[in-house]
Formats: C-alpha cells, sequence, structure tokens
C-alpha cells in the first residue's frame, strides 16, 4: 500500500509539473528554457519538483500592479447599478 502511494503522488507531482509547464508563458520561467524544463520533466521524480519549487517567477505581494490595459472603457456595471437601464425600468 504504501509504494502505490508514493507511486501515486510521484505521478501526480509529474502531472501537476507537465500542464504547469505548458501553461506557463516562456518569459516567466527562470534558470533554463522551456524546452530544457520538459527534458528535466523527464528526470522523475527530481524534475517535478524542481520545476515545482524553483521552475517559474513568481509576482511578490509587494510588488507594483500590472499597467491597466490600453483600449478598454470603464469596468463593466451590472444592470442595477446603470442609470440608463434603471430609467427605463
Amino acid at each position: 500500500m504504501g509504494k502505490a502511494l508514493i507511486v501515486v503522488l510521484v505521478v501526480a507531482i509529474f502531472v501537476y509539473a507537465f500542464f504547469d509547464l505548458i501553461a506557463t508563458p516562456s518569459r516567466r520561467t527562470r534558470f533554463l528554457p522551456k524546452p530544457l524544463w520538459f527534458v528535466a520533466l523527464l528526470l522523475v521524480p527530481v524534475g517535478p519538483l524542481a520545476w515545482v519549487f524553483f521552475g517559474q517567477r513568481h509576482d511578490r505581494p509587494g510588488g507594483t500592479a500590472p499597467p491597466p490595459a490600453s483600449g478598454w472603457g470603464p469596468p463593466a456595471k451590472g444592470p442595477d447599478d446603470d442609470p440608463d437601464y434603471l430609467r427605463g425600468l
């Protein structure tokens, strides 16, 4: 039972790391480019653990917020916040 649990955990970490690597933009990887991270993932269980702990950059909580997207209007409002909609009731 114990060996099966270890195998399940290793497979789960590998699957998580693989899909996380695919979903991470190239500019957010650390230390290695994405293709080399993929090769490192094949070194189970060391590669997936290395990706989880060292593979990608995370924004720091005290960091600056991303700039607002240009070309977008004001944020969407619900119908109860829209005076034109309320006037038509």
